[in-house]
């Protein structure tokens, strides 16, 4: 068991974090991978950047369901308690389904990407032919949490971790085969997607299954079904906002001048940064299971700093000579004369990590206080903010590939900046209720 009490070294920060983040990372960058799939194709880059956009709509619709993992972390400590977090997570998958396959009708599908969204045709046309795979996709991320809440519920994060790595390698196999077969364009990118996240649930549902027979009662206490759902309502609220930031973000680099040399090249770097950012958030864990002993502790805060710090310039490895020529034109298919787009955008996010890692550090202190409602405030300043900025962007005709990067870190530092100043209203030093993903195994 973890001491709560104990002040937490930088040493046992480190040891921490680090399985966390490389957990978190490996997650994101099966997308680069499968974008080289999507960009093999005839519609080369544009391919990439209409699987994104499917990907966007498919997550931004599957936060209906963003807060039922935390929700079985606290509530499926019983067989009935799982019993019953079981059932909300399957009938949250259903009605997700079902609102996906609305948007394949082919009318609703303009609607949003089209018209809402603002993709030209050479983009719009890839995105719809890769979202109609994205249902069986998003039903294998549904199938996935039960196994994963009952992994993490049980100290057993390290099963949990090998099985996204699992997935990972398979992803990493899978892409040259299907390039080399020359099954790619949309539609294989997905089935090249959805592949190894089968393998990831079966291999969590095998990690999981002797903690699936050790319930030590059956839950007198249990929660309701509705108290579940309404749990995780508010943080499928924030989840929602975040994802519809990102597609808010993707519609305005499409309204920006020249979006198809634009969009590839910001989806490209981005295809880097968003793994190192999801890397960083992981310090919100290491808040909640170290929380400060005293208002001015800050050694979590100055640990987030440096995390973000390191992990900010990971990605520019891929803009060494040689490499950068290799990933991006080679294998990702960009035209060598857009490459100093990619440099650009890859450069202006370095600092993004560093905002996530400090904005993550106080929603972990929201937690730690029970202030949920500060969680959400925080997401609203962002969004608010990445709209005010991407329409300064527009106006003022600054290009697409710099618009995203640029609006991110705004975003960021409003979220920020509303979070330092709602916690200041009030800092109480208490031991979080719950420390579902805080336990690894040894």
């Amino acid at each position: 068991m973890l001491d709560f009490t104990e002040r937490a070294s930088a040493k046992r920060f480190t040891t921490y974090f680090v399985p966390l983040a490389l957990q978190a990372a490996s997650q994101s960058l099966s997308y680069p991978l499968v974008a080289m799939v999507a960009s093999h194709g005839p519609g080369g880059t544009l391919n990439l950047a209409g699987v994104a956009q499917s990907n966007i709509v498919m997550f931004l619709i599957a936060t209906m369901g963003a807060g039922l993992v935390t929700a079985g972390l606290v509530f499926a400590k019983s067989r009935l308690g799982y019993s019953r977090f079981v059932a909300i997570n399957n009938l949250v998958s259903l009605a997700t389904a079902l609102v996906q396959a609305a948007l394949c009708i082919p009318a609703l599908g303009h609607l949003v990407l089209g018209t809402l969204l603002g993709l030209p045709p050479s983009i719009e046309i890839p995105a719809q032919q890769a979202f109609p795979l994205t249902i069986p996709l998003n039903i294998l991320f549904y199938a996935r949490n039960p196994y994963q809440v009952l992994l993490y519920n049980n100290g057993a994060a390290g099963r949990a971790s090998s099985a996204t790595f699992a997935r990972i390698g398979l992803t990493l196999a899978l892409s040259p085969l299907f390039c080399s077969a020359g099954l790619v364009g949309p539609r294989w990118a997905m089935v090249c997607q959805t592949i190894p996240v089968a393998l990831e649930v079966l291999v969590s549902w095998h990690y999981s299954r002797p903690f699936a027979a050790t319930w030590a009662d059956q839950g007198a206490n249990a929660p309701t079904s509705g108290r579940i759902l309404l749990f995780a309502l508010p943080l499928s609220l924030g989840g929602f906002l975040m994802t519809l930031s990102g597609m808010i973000l993707g519609g305005v680099i499409a309204r920006s001048a020249q979006p198809e040399r634009m969009l590839p090249a910001y989806y490209l770097a981005a295809g880097l940064a968003n793994p190192a950012a999801y890397a960083a958030s992981r310090v919100q864990n290491v808040v909640i299971t170290f929380p400060p002993r005293a208002r001015d502790d800050a050694s979590s805060l100055r640990f987030s700093a440096i995390a973000g710090g390191i992990i900010s310039l990971i990605p520019l490895i891929f803009l060494l000579p040689g490499l950068s020529h290799w990933y991006y034109v080679s294998v990702q298919r960009l035209p060598a004369a857009d490459l100093s787009l990619v440099y650009t955008t890859a450069l202006l996010f370095v600092g993004f990590p560093i905002t996530v890692a400090l904005r993550c550090h106080r929603e972990g202190l929201a937690a730690l206080e029970q202030r949920t409602p500060t969680v959400l405030a925080g997401d609203i300043a962002y969004i608010a903010a990445l709209a005010v900025s991407a329409s300064a962007c527009l106006a003022l005709k600054v290009p697409g590939n710099v618009i995203g990067p640029l609006v991110v870190a705004v975003s960021n530092l409003a979220s920020l900046g509303t979070l330092v100043l709602l916690l200041r209203e009030r800092r109480t030093s208490v031991e979080p209720p719950v420390a579902p993903i805080l336990n690894q195994e040894g």
